[in-house]
């Protein structure tokens, strides 16, 4: 597991920043409207650009997180991370 981003909380979502290897770049995590059960519950943006989604999630301990997907052409496959609270600050954690 490896931490690829911070994140504060906001009235309007969650704002970082994320940084691997090949991207380093300000992003937003905007709550959406539901339209269905499986539908997310969040957009992920750099600036105005889509480029992922995010579903809320419970944990074993009860402690609720983000899953997120991130994708974008430049990409050899899509990143999945779980966004968690740590120490009043949130962690963008990224598994294989």
């Amino acid at each position: 597991m490896a931490t690829i981003g911070t994140f504060t909380k906001t009235s309007a979502g969650f704002n970082g920043t994320i940084q691997t290897l090949n991207l380093k770049a300000k992003v937003s995590i905007a709550p959406v409207e539901k339209s269905s059960d499986t539908a997310p519950d969040y957009r992920v943006y750099i600036d105005r650009v889509e480029i992922g989604a995010g579903w809320t999630r419970t944990s074993q301990g009860k402690r609720e997180f983000v899953s997120v997907k991130i994708d974008d052409p430049s990409f050899a496959a899509p990143i999945y991370a779980n966004l968690i609270e740590r120490n009043g600050q949130h962690d963008l954690i990224w598994s294989r």
